[in-house]
């Protein structure tokens, strides 16, 4: 087995409303994303992949057209915080993005996790799978979801 990992960026707010310190405000961060593949090399003589895992230009669109492209520059809300919903909601075409629980680097980490292994799992390579997640929050602060 080897391993290939993708980077990619993006910008977005959020607010921790429980946090007892200045997270409960709303701000935003500079995210850096991980993507971790694991699986056999392809042996496929004169095909585009032969000698990979995963091209790593896909590995970047698959991130791109489920999470990058969605997050980007968007307020990630979790949707228990009706006082911020409603100031969104208030902002005409404001780009907000509804989540299930709390917006902290973990749960971002394991939203991005389980969006994304589906997406690799059985459709490139040789026994391709997602392995990890890493989410930076900051550039000293991240979130590691392994599968």
């Amino acid at each position: 087995m080897i391993s290939v990992t993708r980077k990619l960026e993006f910008d977005a707010g959020h607010r921790i409303p429980d946090h007892r310190s200045q997270c409960r405000n709303l701000h935003g961060h500079r995210y850096v994303l991980e993507i971790t593949l694991t699986g056999d090399v392809v042996q496929a003589p004169g095909e585009s992949d032969n000698g990979m895992l995963m091209d790593f230009s896909e590995i970047k669109h698959i991130a791109k057209t489920h999470i990058v492209d969605v997050w980007d520059h968007a307020f990630l809300v979790f949707e228990g915080d009706t006082a911020v919903r409603g100031f969104l909601d208030s902002l005409s075409d404001h780009k907000t993005v509804v989540l299930d629980r709390i917006p902290t680097a973990e749960n971002l980490a394991q939203i991005v996790f389980d969006t994304l292994a589906p997406q690799y799992h059985g459709h490139y390579g040789a026994d391709l799978r997602l392995t990890r997640v890493r989410l930076y929050e900051t550039p000293n602060c991240w979130a590691d979801c392994n599968g």
